[in-house]
Order: structure tokens, then sequence, then C-alpha cells
């Protein structure tokens, strides 16, 4: 039986959960970390509401069940708001942690499991999925591996410079691959010097693929919806070594960047696109390769064309590839 201390955390406010609070996360961890609704009952209404407020509990509506969240999840973003208010709320912000030491270790007891089928589990909301990812970097014990394709928004990826520097800290390893397009946007290049100065490794990768994180080889997320609205959290073993051979093979493939300014990998925007007009690659086929508009890639072939003196798409291709006029 779990031993619960009487109540360290009643100075901490509303950062921590009341004693009924804590019986109540106990008993759902007991019960492996997931809750269908229908088991819980009017007397357990106010504990089960201040769980959700504090955030150490969340519906899952698709399967209609209540799950357990990591306290080092919660830990880590009440932390955060707290250090951003007056310094008086300091004390509060770094006895939080300490004072969910216990919820913590009970959760760590408790194997893990996505969902009652223990394969998958599909999260619909943005807000929710990304609860649920703060909850993997927060339990992460190796390392995490993914592939970003395309650009990503720059409150996004200050977002993730917040839990992935943390994640490094603790001394976890992390392996990403993005599009060469990466490299001509100040917020991407921002992120990427940031991390591979603590340790991560970043290559790009000229090619398209899938966006996809994996977490200590065990744990694989993929989008299920193109607006990322929906994701599947996969834990099936096999599925999971498939995945994690499909990264491995475009890693191998994908080449190292030394991540600095932005102006250089935009200046070799054209010379990609050049590149693959001498393959054979179409206008369209190209801005979907590159990730970019195809105005954008019009504007790098005009001036392509100019360059090498080609009145059109074939014969500057031709000239790119080394062919000589008459």
């Amino acid at each position: 039986m779990l031993d619960v201390a009487a109540d360290p955390t009643a100075d901490l406010g509303a950062g921590a959960p009341g004693e009924a609070a804590r019986q109540l996360y106990l008993g759902i961890l007991a019960a492996g970390g997931l809750v269908p609704f229908a088991d819980f009952s009017e007397s357990d209404r106010p504990a089960l509401d201040q769980l959700m407020e504090i955030g150490l509990v969340m519906p899952n509506l698709m399967d209609s069940v209540y799950t357990a969240v990591s306290p080092r999840t919660v830990a880590g973003r009440v932390s955060a708001e707290l250090r951003s208010e007056a310094t008086r709320l300091l004390v509060r912000a770094e006895g939080l942690p300490g004072a969910l030491d216990g919820l913590t270790k009970a959760y760590d007891a408790v194997p893990r499991r996505a969902d009652q089928r223990g394969e998958a589990t599909h999260i619909e909301g943005h807000e929710h999925i990304r609860h649920q990812i703060e909850q993997l970097v927060a339990d992460c014990k190796e390392g995490l591996l993914s592939t970003q394709p395309g650009p990503r928004p720059a409150d996004a990826l200050d977002m993730a410079l917040r839990q992935d520097l943390p994640l490094l800290r603790r001394g976890r390893t992390m392996r990403t691959i993005y599009q060469p397009t990466a490299m001509a946007e100040p917020a991407a290049v921002k992120y990427a010097a940031a991390v591979t100065e603590h340790g991560a490794q970043i290559r790009v990768l000229d090619e398209n693929f899938q966006r996809m994180l994996i977490f200590d080889r065990a744990v694989a997320v993929v989008p299920a919806a193109d607006d990322h609205s929906k994701a599947v959290f996969i834990t099936d073993s096999a599925a999971v070594t498939f995945l994690v051979a499909v990264f491995e093979r475009d890693w191998a493939r994908a080449d190292s960047v030394v991540w600095g300014s932005s102006e250089e990998g935009r200046s070799r925007v054209p010379e990609r696109v050049g590149r693959l007009l001498a393959q054979g690659f179409t206008q369209r086929a190209v801005a979907t390769r590159l990730g970019l508009s195809e105005r954008t890639v019009a504007g790098h072939i005009s001036r392509l064309r100019e360059r090498y003196g080609a009145q059109t798409l074939f014969q500057l291709g031709w000239l790119m590839r080394g062919g000589r006029g008459e």
C-alpha cells in the first residue's frame, strides 16, 4: 500500500491538490491510470474537479475515460507560471515539485499503458494533444526522435524550446530531421541553434516525409488529421520498431548542418530549386518538395533563367545538368 504524507502541500495554494483529491488521484493510478466516466460518483465530483483544474487528470471524450497526468508535467507548467509572477510567488513555484514528489513516485510505479487495448490511443483537440506530449517529454528516460517537415510557427517553436531544453539538461538525447527550407526560417534557425548547443542533433533531408515523434523508442506520435487536430499515440512494439527503422533510414540520408544565420539557408534555396529542376521535377513538384509556394518557386526560376539564358524549363534543366547551347 502506498504511504502518503499528511499534507505537505497545504500552504502551496491552488497548485497542489487537497487530501480528498490526492486520494482520488492515487485511486485512479491504482486502476491503471484510466477510469471510465461512469465509475465516478457524485461524491467524487469536488475532488475530481480539483484534479482537472490543476491538470492532474484530463478527460478523454473519445474513450469516455479520465486519464491521470504526470505530476512532473503539472509541476513544470505551474512552476513556469509562478516564476513569471512577482518574487513572492517564486517560493511557491520552487516548492511545488517537491510537494508533488509523493504523487510522482506513485505515478512512476504504475506500468504505462496507452489505453485499454494497449496499442494506440486517439487524441482529439490541440490542447489535449499538447498536454499528452508534455507528459511524454516529462517522463522521457532515454531520448526523443522526431521528423518535422514544413514550416513551424514561431510560437510553436518557442513552446518546444521550453520543453526541449530541460529534456536535454536532464541528459536525454534528441535527434530531429527538418526539410532544407528550415534553414531559411529565422525562428527555426534560432530554435535549432539553441538545442544543438545543448547536445541535440538536427539534420536536413531534401525529401518528403511525415511528421512524427518517438519517445524512448517505445511511444510514437503521428498526426491523424491534416490540421494536426487529431493524433495517434502508438505503443504497439512492432509498429514503433518499424517507425524507428524509418527514422534511422532517413537520418542516414540526411545532411548535417551548422545552425547559424538563416541568411545562409536562404541563399541555398535557389540552388535546391535548380537541382530539382535539373532532375526533371515540375514547378509544382518543386514547390511541394521544398515546402514553398509556387509563386516563390516561380521567382527563383525566373532568376535562374536569366542567369543561364534559358527560355523554357526544359532548356533550363538541360543547361543546369551541364548541357551547352548551340
